[in-house]
């Protein structure tokens, strides 16, 4: 039975296709006949055989629901699906069907097929997060002199730009995507050791079968030894998979904030069923970030759940292993609705730079305080400054005035500002420090490692 109601906000079409169960059973068939085919090569069995196998290995020849509801009685999906492809050999050939599945144990073909699903799931994340990153490089450089408001504990802070805020994201998910392309590369490779993991039942041949399996299903050609037990590089792809969850949830995050109408200096590109509510028209809600957020709440405890399914006993685990499969495909999912979803956003993305001044001049100068006090502090100490700016900015919130015109009365400040002084006090890009460099720094970071890996 198809869930795919209650995972249309977990998943994208792609992965959730990728991830079918038509998809998985593909996978394993192509382990069992890579598997037949270069045992076939190394002479451990007739060439006729993997002939056969491969001819009956077509996923219409199989029913679904029979296999999920004899999976449930078997505790691993490799026992019934062995023996429903080694009946349909049966049927062309009696003599072949002996030769199915030769030497291999139910967690080779299910880590396997898991590696061929892992594998084909790459590319889909990562042309969404190029995507993404494009995105965040454009807004960057874009609004490189938009300022706005920084924001600590969620209150009014000194000005930032958005061009730096977007590097922080662009740089956060870059690293977040070289994290996940490593993870990938140990991660998605063949799984093959047999019973207990020596491949004793293929005598002298194991490892050039192996070899052989490896290339056959395009994992490599030096496959590493049988990992039955050992989750270390599959745990390091879902940990990746969880920070860059957590990376994408916090720009999530701070862009639902911003569409606010009360701030109301960003939003999520709209459209016809975008966004709106059910019942209020005049909503434009942050879809995108919202599926994001979710899948970022999600992800957290599925690691934790794998990292716990890792004590695994002796050669062969019961119950950790078997744990997986549903924690790798949730995560996976999850990952990648983050990522597209907020590629969406990223690319739709609407900046309002006036409403982010406006915010800024509604503060009537108060996130200057700190600067007004450095300008003191050398000249009265930085106590005695902290202690003006406070009586200040309480004058300057109470009577709604602006927080220069409170200074240029107290004669604590006038003695030792000038008029000049004041007058630029609250001039936002004249307190942005490194904030440019720092975002270029951001920028180019991701630059030059792409310009490296080009090379």
């Amino acid at each position: 039975m198809s869930g795919r109601l209650i995972e249309s906000l977990a998943t994208t079409p792609a992965l959730a296709e990728l991830l079918s169960d038509e998809s998985v059973l593909q996978a394993m068939l192509e382990f069992e006949v890579a598997l037949a085919r270069a045992e076939a090569r190394h002479g451990l069995i007739p060439k006729e055989a993997a002939d056969a196998i491969a001819a009956a290995a077509v996923p219409g020849n199989f029913n679904i629901s029979v296999l999920a509801d004899a999976t449930f009685r078997a505790g691993t999906p490799a026992i019934p699906f062995v023996k429903m492809l080694t009946d349909q050999v049966r049927k062309t050939d009696a003599e072949a069907a002996r030769f199915v599945h030769w030497g291999a144990t139910s967690q080779d073909v299910a880590d396997t097929a898991m590696s061929l699903l892992l594998k084909r799931a790459e590319p889909i994340l990562i042309a969404d997060m190029l995507r993404l990153e494009k995105a965040l490089a454009d807004l960057s450089e874009r609004h490189k002199q938009s300022v706005m408001l920084g924001r600590t504990l969620l209150q009014p802070a000194p000005p930032v730009t958005f061009g730096l805020k977007a590097a922080g994201w662009l740089a956060s998910v870059y690293r977040g995507r070289r994290r996940l392309q490593t993870a990938f590369r140990v991660a998605v490779v063949l799984q093959f050791g047999g019973a207990s993991g020596t491949l004793a039942s293929l005598g002298d041949r194991g490892i050039s079968v192996a070899e052989a399996l490896s290339a056959e299903l395009g994992l490599g050609d030096s496959p590493p030894t049988p990992w039955h037990t050992q989750r270390d590089q599959l745990a390091t792809l879902i940990c990746a998979c969880g920070v860059l969850t957590g990376s994408l949830g916090k720009m999530a995050r701070d862009i639902s904030l911003l569409m606010q109408n009360e701030v109301g200096e960003a939003w999520e590109p709209g459209g016809e069923g975008r966004g709106g509510s059910s019942t209020m028209p005049n909503k434009r809600n942050p879809t995108a970030c919202s599926l994001t957020l979710a899948a970022a709440q999600r992800v957290p405890g599925l690691v934790a759940s794998f990292l716990s399914a890792m004590l695994q006993e002796h050669e062969r685990g019961v119950g950790g292993w078997q744990a997986e499969w549903p924690i790798i495909a949730a995560v996976v999912q999850s990952t990648g609705v983050a990522i597209a979803s907020m590629a969406e956003v990223a690319e739709g993305l609407s900046v309002d730079a006036q409403k982010m001044r406006l915010n800024i001049e509604n503060t009537n100068g108060a996130i200057f305080a700190e600067r007004a006090m450095m300008l003191l502090g050398a000249k009265l100490g930085r106590d005695v400054a902290h202690k003006v700016l406070g009586v200040a900015v309480r004058k300057s919130v109470q009577e709604h005035r602006r927080l220069a015109a409170v200074l240029a009365e107290t004669p604590e400040v006038t003695t030792h500002l000038g008029r000049g002084e004041l007058t630029e006090l609250e001039t936002p890009e004249q307190y942005l420090g490194s904030a440019e460099a720092f975002r270029k720094a951001l920028a180019s970071e991701c630059d030059r490692e792409d310009d490296d890996k080009e090379q």
